[in-house]
């Protein structure tokens, strides 16, 4: 059975993508850092309400602050990257069908525990051109975990007017890379629907084992 996972463990993954939320040392601005800015001032702003630690309000907290954090990701090229050659095989109703799978999984896997964050430090080290259309970037930060400097590079692409991430790089390991082997993995041996499947399976294991865990927690 192919198992769909990440190298680091689901908190540390998410600390590390909030760590764009904690206060530090900024480049000088460009448009694509100013679009994670903005991100980072409208959660930095939820996370500090006290109704995050009332066991009443706090889903609606988490719910706003997911819904926030989502808007900094295009999961259709996350989607079209992770799968790489084999997305021009996809139907329109299966890429469709992938795309809401693989973005239920990442809110799961990622944004589940938000409550993981420890307000993190983060450093932004440069800003680097990807290509020569002057629509991609790559943002290099470490971010301070437990005394440790972590390397975190965010690709951001323009589109539509507005600057996404389509890849997080962590200690050298991208999340698209990391995907992208798991889910040909399983196209070798399946076709798109079988992983369709698996990954609207994993985002539902994901989803109940966060369910379990907020219980135990309150």
């Amino acid at each position: 059975m192919i198992r769909i996972a990440m190298r680091h463990p689901a908190a540390l993954c998410l600390a590390l993508a909030l760590g764009l939320f904690a206060q530090g040392k900024a480049l000088a601005a460009s448009s694509a850092q100013e679009a994670l800015e903005r991100t980072v001032n409208l959660v930095l702003r939820e996370l500090e309400k006290p109704e995050l630690k009332n066991p009443a309000t706090r889903e609606a907290v988490l719910s706003k602050v997911e819904g926030i954090v989502l808007t900094l990701f295009s999961f259709e090229e996350l989607s079209r990257r992770t799968v790489g050659p084999n997305w021009k095989s996809f139907s329109q109703d299966q890429q469709k069908s992938f795309i809401t799978a693989f973005e239920d999984l990442l809110r799961e896997r990622y944004l589940g525990a938000l409550e993981g964050y420890n307000g993190e430090s983060v450093s932004y080290i440069k800003e680097t051109p990807v290509g020569s259309g002057g629509d991609k970037v790559q943002i290099d930060s470490q971010v301070s975990i437990k005394n440790k400097a972590v390397p975190v590079s965010y690709r951001m692409l323009s589109t539509g007017g507005r600057w996404v991430v389509y890849d997080m790089i962590i200690e050298g390991v991208g999340m698209v890379q990391n995907y992208r082997s798991q889910f040909q993995a399983v196209l070798q041996k399946g076709d798109p629907e079988e992983l369709i499947r698996l990954v609207r399976a994993k985002a539902e294991e994901t989803r109940a084992a966060n369910g379990k865990k907020a219980r135990s927690a309150s």
